[in-house]
């Protein structure tokens, strides 16, 4: 087995004895030596210092008016986002739990890019060891956009910023014989090309097929499997369901924003339009493996998990909602 996901810094990172991750100076210096943070020419003295000190001690205090103090606005803002993101990491003992805290906090601030960043590199600490590269691309969808890419009858995801960035027609190399002219050269992960993921990973430059009943939705589900148990230290079954007929939906989570509206629409004893229901990507169904750890009302009952595309054929999957959305009932409450 091969490294992977090296750009999220997972290296640079110390681990506890419960296998968290404890933020190093390495890390936090990594931060302040992005571009975004690098002073320009014509940057104030106090952007300079700033800069300066940090990279000298990435963990020394920063009050709000030394920020404020910076001449430039955009040096401003950027500034008050990596030190609010900083100062989230150093309150807790690992970025699991910094995590987990914004996850309950009613008034957390900080933008996506961040919390991506922060599930990007908790995902590899809960994936290391994984030798399945299905499972590590379709983790991706955690904390990467992707967009729907149709071809025929199969389901096929690819990186939005990839994508989107490069050219809004990539060629597939399931479909390169339409001669399309791009750049933006996507290979379908297969059995044939799957060694050659562990080179390219941080590229973010093959395509998933998540068609029903293939390898996708199984690698999807046990990804989830991890996430679940590596944060929340409960095991549960994932599994991966072709269809969701005939079934009573006792508790469902939505995995973005499209699928938890759906699944409320369902809740309520609706059912879905044509278009709403082809939306649908995938559906799962988890079970505790001890159920009294579900609420009362809910043990033996499984629960469902919805993944949707938005109408403009995209997905942005979060997946604090299958952490938060899980109906667990209080660890003490069973012991």
């Amino acid at each position: 087995m091969s490294d992977f996901w090296i750009a999220c810094g997972h290296h640079l990172l110390d681990r506890d004895e419960s296998g968290g991750l404890h933020v190093t100076d390495e890390f936090l210096k990594a931060y302040f030596a992005r571009p975004e943070l690098m002073p320009p020419q014509d940057a104030c003295p106090v952007e300079r210092r700033l800069h300066r000190e940090m990279l000298a001690d990435p963990r020394r205090a920063v009050a709000a008016d030394e920020i404020a103090a910076i001449a430039d606005e955009d040096a401003r803002e950027n500034w008050r986002f990596v030190v609010g993101f900083r100062d989230l990491m150093l309150r807790h003992p690992t970025l699991e739990a910094a995590y987990l805290a914004v996850l309950s906090s009613s008034s957390n601030d900080l933008p996506p890019l961040f919390i991506n960043q922060l599930v990007h590199v908790i995902l590899r600490n809960a994936l290391d060891g994984n030798d399945d590269v299905f499972v590590l691309r379709a983790a991706e969808l955690f904390f990467r956009p992707q967009r729907i890419l149709p071809h025929e009858q199969a389901l096929l995801l690819g990186d939005e910023e990839v994508v989107g960035g490069r050219s809004p027609t990539p060629i597939l190399s399931l479909i390169s014989m339409l001669g399309t002219k791009t750049d933006a050269k996507l290979d379908v992960l297969s059995e044939e090309n799957a060694e050659s993921y562990w080179q390219r990973s941080d590229q973010f430059d093959m395509a998933l097929d998540l068609t029903a009943g293939g390898r996708g939705p199984s690698a999807l589900a046990q990804a989830m499997t991890r996430w679940v148990s590596h944060l929340l230290g409960i095991d549960v079954a994932i599994e991966p369901l072709t269809e969701l007929r005939e079934v009573k939906l006792a508790w469902y989570i939505g995995l973005d924003a499209d699928a938890t509206k759906m699944g409320d629409r369902l809740w309520h004893g609706e059912e879905l339009d044509g278009p709403s229901a082809e939306r649908v990507l995938s559906l799962f169904r988890l079970t505790f493996a001890d159920p009294r750890l579900a609420m009362e009302t809910l043990q033996g009952e499984p629960v469902y998990l919805i993944l949707a595309m938005t109408a403009d054929q995209k997905l942005r999957m979060k997946p604090q909602n299958l952490l938060s959305g899980l109906p667990i009932r209080r660890l003490e409450a069973i012991s």
